[in-house]
């Protein structure tokens, strides 16, 4: 859970203006890849880089909504590669599924609170790497209330944000 706040933080943190000084446990950019940004945070078991994106369109019919992202995440310390993270800027339904759509593909996500994640290393790689060839990404939930949404993400930027933190975090392509 430390983990999925953090990054939650970090992808805040770094997207928001902030009037703080820059320290040295702050994100650092690598670079911002058309529509999306990649960063890297040294943490005391090695580094972290992670990818992340705002929808560029978001349906449904609410009232107010929180910062909504999307983020894939390397921290080989702990040995956790391509972790895929929708943050949904509303509580999401309670046994409910978050459904990824890329291309013809889609992906399962379970839902936590205002996160979802993939049930497995295998689902995360395999979004993460249809994410580097296609070209739109859906992201569809409900929230507690039951309000259905829509989020569409742009992949533009995605495969040269993604080069960016496996260099940074030393991660080898097609490992």
């Amino acid at each position: 859970m430390r983990t999925k706040i953090t990054a939650f933080l970090l992808a805040v943190s770094v997207l928001l203006p902030s009037s703080r000084p820059a320290h040295a446990a702050e994100p650092r950019l690598l670079g911002s890849f058309r529509d999306w940004n990649a960063f890297v945070l040294e943490e005391p078991s090695g580094p972290a880089c992670w990818m992340v994106s705002r929808p560029k369109k978001q349906e449904g019919d609410f009232a107010r909504r929180g910062d909504v992202f999307i983020l894939v995440t390397h921290r080989p310390a702990e040995k956790a590669l391509d972790v895929v993270n929708f943050i949904a800027g509303y509580p999401i339904e309670e046994r409910s599924d978050v459904t990824v759509q890329i291309g013809k593909k889609s992906y399962k996500l379970f839902a936590s609170a205002e996160e979802a994640w993939a049930r497995d290393a295998e689902t995360d790689r395999a979004i993460a790497q249809a994410m580097r060839q296609g070209t739109i990404m859906i992201v569809r939930g409900t929230s507690m209330r039951g309000t259905n949404t829509t989020d569409t993400f742009s992949l533009s930027g995605a495969t040269a944000a993604y080069q960016a933190i496996n260099a940074a975090c030393g991660v080898a392509e097609g490992r």
